[in-house]
This record gives structure tokens, sequence and C-alpha cells, in this order.
């Protein structure tokens, strides 16, 4: 079964096919994505990569975590299920309604 990994520290310039040649020395990599941010459209300094199996999970992040890539130190580690989140309001308010001030 496939494991997937939260790699971190990554310098911005990274592709996601950079990513998956860094980890295919641990094993058979399914998947490497670079996040990136929606607004900007740049590299968020951190992705995912999808290992076939535990063993080669494990592997990768004895090979990788600490280490420099790039000129930056890699975290690496078991990717943990995203949490909810409460959606944002971006409409504002909190306020006193006009103005909130006294007459």
């Amino acid at each position: 079964m496939a494991k997937k990994l939260y790699v971190g520290g990554l310098p911005y310039a990274t592709t996601d096919a950079e990513l998956k040649d860094a980890f295919a020395p641990a094993g058979a990599v399914e998947s490497a994505v670079i996040i990136m941010d929606k607004m900007s459209g740049r590299s968020k300094g951190f992705g995912f990569v999808e290992m076939s199996s535990d063993e080669e999970a494990q592997k990768a992040i004895e090979m990788l975590n600490g280490k420099d890539f790039g000129g930056r130190t890699l975290t690496v580690n078991e990717a943990r299920p995203m949490e909810e989140r409460p959606r944002r309001d971006f409409r504002g308010g909190g306020g006193q309604g006009n103005g909130g001030g006294r007459w």
C-alpha cells in the first residue's frame, strides 16, 4: 500500500520532477507534487511524495530527513490527514455597524 510523505524546506524553484528524482533512490515514487500558492502561482516550499510501500517510505525518511537539498534542510515525515478547518468569511464584519461611534 502506498504511503504519503510530507516534504518541507524545499527550495522555491524545485519542480515536481526534481522532487520525484530526489526520492527515487529510496524506491518507487508513485507521485510527487509541490504545493503552489493559488494567488501568486509560486511554490509554498513544501510538497508531498507518495512511495509505493511503507518500507520505501521509511527508507526515504531515513535517507532525506535533515539533509541539504538545494541549500535548504529538508523535513521529511509521514503525512498526516488534512485537518478540518472552519470556512473563512472574507466579507469582513466584526465591527459595530455604521462606524460604531458614539452620538
